[in-house]
């Protein structure tokens, strides 16, 4: 699984002109899942960037996390996210998961953060959305789940 985190002011996510949600101050998560991807996967992405120390504390220094300032949060499903651009011009997506697979992994996130989180907004799953955000700082992060993370040390390794 893999996040991109990124603090904002505000956003929003909206499908053929129609508003799904809105957030003030918090994080949009764009949110990829990969083949082989678990619950364990989300469970560590979600508690992970939830308690991720990316807002200022009253002395400017990030440390603050988003349930220290009670913020909220926009999830929005990308699976361009698991896209391979090693060989040739067109993106390969042969490691993002299956429909099903993928939403169901995607629900499982959403339910978690909801459970610490106050203000969790979605996108429609699959569907064409334009998302609106005023990225604070900016602040962008990227986060690759436990099992990703091993993956990718490996092969450094060889």
């Amino acid at each position: 699984m893999r996040a991109v985190v990124q603090r904002v002011s505000s956003a929003g996510v909206s499908v053929d002109n129609h508003t799904l949600g809105e957030i003030k101050r918090g994080v949009v998560v764009f949110l990829g899942v990969a083949k082989g991807d678990t619950e364990q996967d989300a469970e560590y992405l979600s508690d992970k960037i939830i308690n991720l120390r990316i807002f200022e504390d009253p002395d400017g220094k990030m440390n603050l996390s988003l349930i220290d300032i009670s913020g909220d949060m926009l999830v929005v499903s990308q699976f361009t996210l698991l896209a391979d651009c090693r060989k040739g011009r067109r993106p390969s997506f042969i490691d993002a998961a299956g429909f099903e697979e993928a939403d169901e992994l995607y629900e499982y996130f959403v339910k978690r953060v909801r459970k610490g989180v106050e203000k969790v907004a979605t996108g429609r799953f699959r569907a064409m959305m334009e998302v609106d955000l005023v990225n604070n700082g900016p602040v962008t992060i990227i986060i690759d789940s436990i099992k990703k993370q091993v993956v990718s040390e490996y092969e450094q390794k060889k």
